[in-house]
């Protein structure tokens, strides 16, 4: 994965590109030193749309939240012009709130006597055939189709010149151009019917009317106006892990624990059901689907991820009912190396696609791991991430942050993959052949602080499980490298600009920006 395409044969072969340097861009919301957050209020899920110009986020309160960058707009030329100049664009990324909507209520399943929160798990942009912004956003039961664009507010202003009490030979009451608004009716009528210019038998004033008043309607200011376009709803049984969006710009998925549905963007009262790992019998259920995703280019693939840490790439191709795969990723466990927490911490809670589709990025508990989808023998390359935790598998299984669901990114050039930890943690590594690059930055207005550096890939789990980690009686609150975390700080979501060294990600209920 070194992100090049060849290349000049003649010239002398580059290395690997050098570690970036990671500065703080933009928080918003951040909290005070002691300030309590409010569970409705934490980030559920982020995500760029394709051009890197908009950025939704959605909460537990079932809020979507919108912002738009602003320095490329403010930026004197456009992107071509600064190209022919030869001017290097390297301009520090802003963006600004834009709008944001209540996308979901919380709902009662009467039938199941059973509460759907409002929780937004994920949010999907789609393509745009017109100025306005379109999105899909879930929480565990419905999908929700929205438009977003601007609209002129149309505005009364004030009458048209006030004429005179008396103009020529004609007198114009004033009751009849009254400027209280009380008697305005919405249609243009008067509330007032005692005025003596008009009647009912129409008979004008001698010397008829000599001017009238007239209301200006002005649309100057706009607004930006959310609506709801199409409910996908009653087509899961289980909570919704996973949407994607088809590159046909026609078609997209849903996936829960058992079950993966086509949809076309169109039709809402009905899906198409692609993979079904239920069995027959639900005691015989050994695992489930964690994660899904389309592929970027190809319309007719797709890959889910499972509990067992395995991917299967699906073909649409090959048949209706997709139950077969048409390859599967996953790697060998170290014989001998089988405990209680295997399982558990093999289950995949993420994957994503490359930008160019050649690979797949996977994260489960304690690693990232990249895949080449055209070598299934296994991962091209292992990030460890949460070696250090693995002598406190008991308490995190005690307190169930074991089961954190921790998101991956790739950038735009593939050369850098990114994904978060406990105590507001995230970290990068580099994924071009040769590179050392493991960061790891903090979710403050000062990333760098944070010294300690994760294992680096490694082909082989059972070298590097001793190499880190101090055993015995170590502190439950200290990693290897001395530094304390917190399991009750974590930071699961983050996504990767799709064409810049720029990274947003959530704290609780704080947004925080990054570039390099």
């Amino acid at each position: 994965m070194n992100g090049g395409d060849g290349g000049d044969v003649a010239a002398a072969p580059a290395g690997p590109p050098p570690p970036l340097e990671w500065k703080f861009s933009q928080v918003f919301g951040e909290r005070t030193a002691g300030e309590e957050v409010q569970e409705v209020d934490i980030i559920s899920a982020i995500e760029f749309d394709k051009t890197g110009d908009h950025l939704a986020t959605g909460d537990r309160g079932g809020r979507v939240v919108l912002f738009e960058r602003t320095d490329t707009k403010e930026h004197i030329g456009s992107r071509r012009e600064l190209e022919r100049m030869d001017y290097p664009v390297s301009r520090h990324p802003e963006f600004r709130y834009k709008t944001e909507f209540q996308s979901h209520e919380p709902e009662f399943d009467y039938l199941k006597s059973l509460e759907i929160e409002e929780k937004i798990n994920k949010i999907r942009w789609c393509q745009s055939p017109n100025g306005a912004l379109f999105l899909l956003s879930t929480n565990d039961k419905t999908i929700k189709f929205w438009k977003v664009q601007e609209k002129k507010v149309k505005k009364l202003s004030d009458m048209t010149i006030d004429p005179p009490r008396a103009v020529g030979n004609g007198s114009v009451a004033s009751s009849s151009v009254s400027s209280s608004p009380k008697q305005c009716l919405a249609n243009g009528g008067n509330a007032d019917r005692s005025f003596n210019c008009l009647s009912n038998d129409l008979s004008f004033p001698p010397g008829g009317i000599s001017s009238l008043r007239l209301p200006v309607v002005t649309s100057n200011e706009t607004s930006l106006v959310a609506r709801c376009r199409r409910v996908y709803a009653h087509a899961h049984d289980y909570h919704i892990n996973s949407i994607s969006n088809n590159s046909d710009g026609e078609t997209f998925i849903s996936a829960d624990d058992l079950r993966i549905n086509l949809w076309n963007l169109e039709i809402s009262n009905q899906s198409f059901n692609i993979v079904d790992v239920k069995p027959t019998n639900m005691e015989d259920l050994t695992e489930v689907i964690t994660s899904a995703e389309f592929h970027p280019t190809h319309c007719n693939t797709l890959a889910y991820s499972s509990s067992k840490g395995s991917i299967r790439l699906i073909d649409l191709r090959q048949s209706a009912l997709c139950d077969s795969h048409s390859k599967l990723f996953e790697e060998q466990e170290a014989p001998g190396s089988r405990s209680f927490f295997t399982e558990i911490i093999a289950s995949i809670s993420d994957i994503k696609f490359s930008k160019d589709g050649r690979y797949i990025l996977s994260r489960d508990y304690m690693t990232l791991k990249l895949w080449d989808i055209n070598m299934d023998s296994g991962p091209v390359s292992t990030f460890q991430v949460h070696e250090y935790l693995r002598p406190k598998l008991c308490d995190l299984y005690e307190n169930d942050s074991i089961f954190d669901k921790f998101e991956c990114c790739l950038s735009g050039d593939g050369l850098r993959v990114a994904t978060g930890s406990y105590s507001n943690l995230f970290r990068v590594f580099g994924c071009a052949a040769g590179t050392t690059e493991a960061t790891t930055l903090e979710a403050s207005k000062n990333p760098m602080r944070q010294v300690q550096t994760p294992l680096r890939p490694s082909r082989s789990l059972s070298s590097s499980i001793t190499r880190v980690v101090r055993r015995g009686s170590e502190s439950p609150g200290v990693d290897a490298n001395g530094n304390s975390f917190d399991f009750t700080t974590k930071l699961l979501h983050l996504a990767w600009h799709p064409t810049e060294n720029s990274i947003a990600c959530a704290a609780a209920n704080s947004l925080y920006m990054y570039y390099a």
